[in-house]
């Protein structure tokens, strides 16, 4: 379970602290999947960062499976079971795809094993499986890519920062089917998106909406999305997503 506790986040701005996240509190359980969501500038991003390590806080307290990790790197929790998948993938070059997702999976791989989760983010695995992840991949290839390697690594906690970011529509496709699948077999993982698409909310278990770095809203789907929808501030029905 993660539990966040009356987290906050400041930045400096011209010699003056910004708040970005204010006296943020919440319960993700195991097993669930969670969608969080709101006006862009919301903080959005800034809490999964915060979770991930990426950030640290200006007050409060983040705490996994009852162990305080506030104070841990990204790699520490990455050893502790959190994965955080970018909404701009990072490029490696030099490293091949099959390379990427062994090492994401913390053991070898078959060539089979490896292009079986190319294939469940819809990439055909023989025109991947060998190719550097560098330049000569697009962006929504890169995104595709990188979702295959969090999936590989089978964490307890993974985090989603707009995965339908750059991605074209058939790809987004696929990519609901992904989340469909794994939100029927985390059993005792949890998933965490931020995501702004009804289709992705559809899926949630809950849905957080955060707005001007406050949680204005914690509920389970059937309650929050009705509130949500036609509200263009919080909710997108696939725009951004090409077709």
């Amino acid at each position: 379970m993660l539990k966040i506790n009356n987290l906050s986040f400041k930045v400096d701005t011209d010699g003056a602290d910004k708040e970005i996240l204010t006296d943020i509190s919440l319960e993700i359980p195991d097993g669930k999947l969670f969608v969080i969501t709101g006006p862009n500038g919301g903080g959005k991003s800034t809490l999964a960062k915060l979770i991930a390590g990426i950030e640290k806080p200006s007050a409060g307290q983040i705490l996994f499976n009852g162990e305080d990790i506030t104070g841990l790197s990204i790699t520490e929790r990455a050893r502790k079971g959190i994965a955080f998948a970018f909404q701009q993938p990072v490029r490696f070059k030099g490293i091949r795809v099959e390379d990427l997702i062994r090492l994401a999976a913390g053991k070898e791989l078959s060539l089979t094993e490896a292009c079986a989760y190319l294939s469940q983010v819809g990439l055909c695995a023989k025109d991947y499986i060998h190719r550097e992840v560098n330049a000569s991949l697009s962006g929504g290839e890169l995104k595709r890519i990188e979702i295959a390697s969090v999936l590989a690594r089978k964490s307890m906690l993974t985090l989603f920062d707009e995965p339908e970011a750059g991605i074209d529509l058939w790809s987004f496709n696929n990519l609901i089917d992904v989340f469909r699948a794994q939100r029927e077999e985390i059993s005792n993982r949890s998933i965490l998106i931020i995501s702004h698409q009804e289709r992705i909310l559809n899926i949630a278990d809950e849905i957080i909406v955060l707005e001007n770095g406050r949680l204005v809203q914690q509920g389970e789907k059937e309650k929050v999305l009705p509130g949500l929808i036609g509200t263009p501030s919080a909710v997108s029905k696939c725009q951004g997503v090409r077709s």
